[in-house]
């Protein structure tokens, strides 16, 4: 039976929405819309069905759905017989890493390569030239998955191959895996030295996936072979560091690159096949090659850089002997590999840093932990010099050394180190934040503020906190027990904070402030550091503001009263300080009842609240006027109660 009534419409139209959401989620590509659902929706008028099925259940309009599966006469049905939005924009989700992108329907049909859908949408006003929310065509996705036919018909109907993403990348960047495709978007005038915002051209692109019949169709064609990424790579560069020898090797055969270039890219490939391959064999074929090539084109193979400790004064090999003579010592090739990249890419390359660190995760996976903080140190300083340490990777690189020296330190402790670690490491990772911090406070005054700035900062004030308590454990001589109080001091000075304005304070009394356990080892469960008194007394001892509010009001006896904090020995230390115990932060709480409330606490918390406080707390809560009348150095002390 037909309803009319305006409540049982609206449930009518509910329940046939329902219909064609099942319908088109169970049809396969050559189905149509059950007679019986044809004749409902039918009865409703073009309007009432174009409302109808322009409605989105889990983020995709029936049509979208429809599209996405490839079901033609479905499509052809949504759009002809109920005008369904040919535009309107669906969730499409990518199956490989499972991002999610707003898309139009014919973007998503161009992606899953279903063209007669396209065709459908075409015919029905869908734009061929419409974007995704990352600025991505549907020709350039349909090319990132190889669609050659849906890429053919799509440019055919005036789809822009040169148009880019958000990120630069265009169709012929996206198309790099197939020499098809590629051929296809060069004769239809696709720019080949278009560069994305890596700077990386579609050359680099098929080079890095070692795409070797791409490389040569596109070089045939004029691309650009120095145009350089971002990070200083050319193609050649960037073959040696992905270990494509046969790419490499077609470049130095046929671009006429100098003589010493030739040389370090053949060093450079041999340190890729040691270092990202593990084959010493190759390695050490590609270094003989070198030194061969330098023999034969008569070329001195200049080293600038003094020998450095970080690599036990090793020097750069130079000759065959040499070369010869490190085959059968893996710890000396590992040495001259980082001496290659440190020569040939620069020490501040990120692949330079990269291999830096994998080599001292390797050391201390050997359990030679002192290489590890060695080479650890060393990629912090370069890091340092060329990144702010709210920089992402600098972080990551701090992180990992605070993780080596806690790890190092718990070993000595289970005693299967003998010797504990040196002060002077800790020191060191001290020195460097020390001295970042300045410029690092003031860029996070300047807005806006980024909000993976302010996470790594946390990060970093997280790491600072750990440092400073395994300073205050390891055995110290007098002057570097000076030298730690007056670091810390300076520390305290600048009064760097998190971004809910806890101070070093605040973390060393706090559980919730204590870096996670997942950072310094995430196979074993690690022993809870914080709250812990041995920092609190630290930094009390040093001058730390025992009265300092965070962005809650709350100072860092209210943090040290929280039941999953309560340490008495921290308690007692907050109170000797000077704490006030019934200071009252946003939330109206007191340390005073928060403690009388923990049954674990014995302090005799009543005791402890002077007349002085009794007198303040009156004045608040009768709500009693006071400033203007009051001495001015009482209102403050009123304020905070």
């Amino acid at each position: 039976m037909w309803l009319t009534g305006k409540n049982d419409r609206s449930q009518q139209r509910d329940t046939i929405f329902k219909e064609v959401i099942i319908e088109v989620r169970q049809a396969g590509p050559s189905c149509r819309f059950t007679p019986a659902l044809r004749h409902k929706l039918e009865r409703f008028t073009l309007q009432e069905r174009s409302q109808l099925v322009n409605r989105v259940r889990d983020g995709c309009t029936p049509l979208f759905t429809a599209a996405k599966k490839g079901i033609v006469e479905i499509v052809r049905y949504l759009l002809e017989t109920c005008g369904a939005n040919a535009e309107q924009r669906g969730v499409y989700e990518v199956p490989f890493d499972h991002t999610m992108h707003y898309v139009t329907p014919l973007w998503c049909a161009a992606v899953v390569g279903k063209i007669e859908v396209c065709r459908v949408l075409v015919e029905h006003g869908a734009d061929v030239n419409t974007m995704s929310d990352t600025g991505s065509t549907a020709v350039r996705s349909a090319c990132y998955m190889s669609n050659i036919d849906v890429v053919k018909f799509l440019v055919g109907l005036g789809a822009d191959v040169n148009r880019p993403n958000q990120n630069g990348g265009t169709c012929l960047i996206n198309s790099v895996q197939s020499v098809e495709l590629c051929q296809f978007l060069i004769d239809m005038g696709a720019d080949m030295n278009a560069r994305d915002s890596q700077f990386k051209t579609a050359l680099h692109y098929a080079v890095q996936e070692d795409r070797v019949e791409t490389t040569r169709l596109l070089l045939s064609y004029g691309a650009d072979h120095l145009s350089c990424s971002k990070h200083g790579d050319d193609v050649l560069q960037t073959a040696c560091l992905k270990g494509s020898a046969k790419i490499a090797e077609y470049l130095i055969e046929t671009m006429n690159y100098p003589p010493a270039r030739v040389a370090d890219a053949l060093e450079l490939l041999g340190a890729t096949y040691l270092d990202e391959n593990h084959d010493n064999t190759m390695a050490l074929e590609y270094w003989r090659r070198a030194c061969t090539y330098r023999e034969m084109h008569k070329i001195e193979k200049i080293i600038n850089d003094p020998p450095k400790k970080v690599f036990l004064n090793r020097v750069p090999f130079k000759t065959l002997d040499d070369v010869n003579a490190l085959a059968h010592d893996m710890d000396e090739m590992r040495l001259q590999s980082l001496l290659v990249n440190e020569r040939v890419l620069g020490p501040s390359h990120k692949d330079s840093i990269f291999r830096l660190m994998y080599r001292g995760a390797a050391y201390a996976d050997s359990m030679q932990h002192q290489r590890c903080i060695d080479l650890w140190q060393y990629a912090v300083e370069i890091r340092l010099s060329k990144d702010t340490v709210l920089h992402n990777e600098t972080c990551i690189a701090l992180q990992s050394l605070t993780k080596i020296l806690f790890d190092a330190h718990d070993k000595h402790a289970q005693g299967v180190f003998d010797a504990p670690i040196n002060f002077n490491d800790v020191n060191f990772l001290l020195d460097k934040l020390m001295n970042c911090f300045p410029a690092a406070i003031e860029q996070l005054k300047q807005r806006p503020v980024f909000r993976k700035q302010q996470e790594n900062w946390d990060r970093v004030l997280k790491i600072l906190i750990h440092l400073l308590h395994l300073a205050e454990v390891l055995p110290k001589f007098p002057p570097e027990k000076e030298n730690l109080r007056r670091l810390t001091r300076k520390l305290i000075l600048l009064n760097p904070r998190m971004t809910n304005g806890n101070s070093l304070l605040h973390m060393a009394v706090g559980k919730v402030d204590s870096l996670r356990q997942s950072y310094f080892d995430d196979h074993r469960q690690q022993q809870q550091i914080f709250p812990d008194p041995v920092t609190t007394s630290m930094l009390l001892h040093v001058g730390a503001n025992v009265e300092a509010v965070n962005e809650d009001g709350s100072t860092p006896l209210h943090t040290a009263s929280l039941r999953v904090n309560y340490r008495e020995k921290i308690v007692r230390m907050l109170l000797d300080a000077g704490a006030h115990i019934d200071r009252t932060n946003k939330q109206g709480n007191q340390p005073y009842r928060m403690l009388g409330g923990n049954q674990e606490c014995r302090i005799k918390v009543a005791k402890l609240i002077t007349l002085k406080c009794l007198a303040a707390n009156k004045v608040k809560s009768n709500h009693r006027t006071y400033e203007g009348i009051v001495p001015k150095t009482l209102e403050e002390f009123i304020r905070m109660h």
